[in-house]
């Protein structure tokens, strides 16, 4: 039975009064600002390893990072990029995360994906092998 006042249902004051409810509620998501977008950090690191700095390889590995890894996991991997909240990533300086994990699975997950990150499958092998020496850079490794 819908309750009437002044042969009137109050259905549409029942759905306000809900709406009003639900949005006064706690909830565990931080509110996002135009802000969580700025980050005009240059990343604080020089890709090493067989790949020598400066060459087409080393750009090319900084261009990977810059533009399928730092809006998530942030300019030095620490997991505070502008869409970090969103998708709670992996802080990839951690060092249970570099103690877990073997360079065969930094590229297993590269290449295949992992729960809410793409698949880049089609990165070249070298561009791969410097994103995980970045990684494990980042990580004191």
């Amino acid at each position: 039975m819908i309750p009437v006042i002044d042969g009137r249902p109050l259905v549409g004051a029942l759905c306000a009064a809900l709406l009003v409810a639900a949005c006064q509620s706690g909830s565990d998501l931080p509110e996002w600002s135009p802000s969580d977008h700025d980050n005009n950090e240059k990343p604080t690191r020089q890709v090493t390893g067989d790949v020598a700095p400066g060459s087409e390889d080393d750009t090319l590995v900084d261009v990977a990072w810059q533009q399928n890894c730092a809006t998530c996991h942030g300019p030095a991997g620490r997991g505070d990029g502008p869409q970090s909240r969103m998708f709670r990533v992996s802080d990839l300086t951690n060092p249970d995360f570099q103690n877990n994990n073997s360079d065969e699975d930094i590229v297993a997950v590269i290449r295949k994906g992992r729960n809410r990150m793409p698949a880049f499958a089609n990165l070249p092998d070298k561009v791969v092998q410097g994103l995980v020496r970045f990684i494990r850079k980042q990580g004191g490794r």
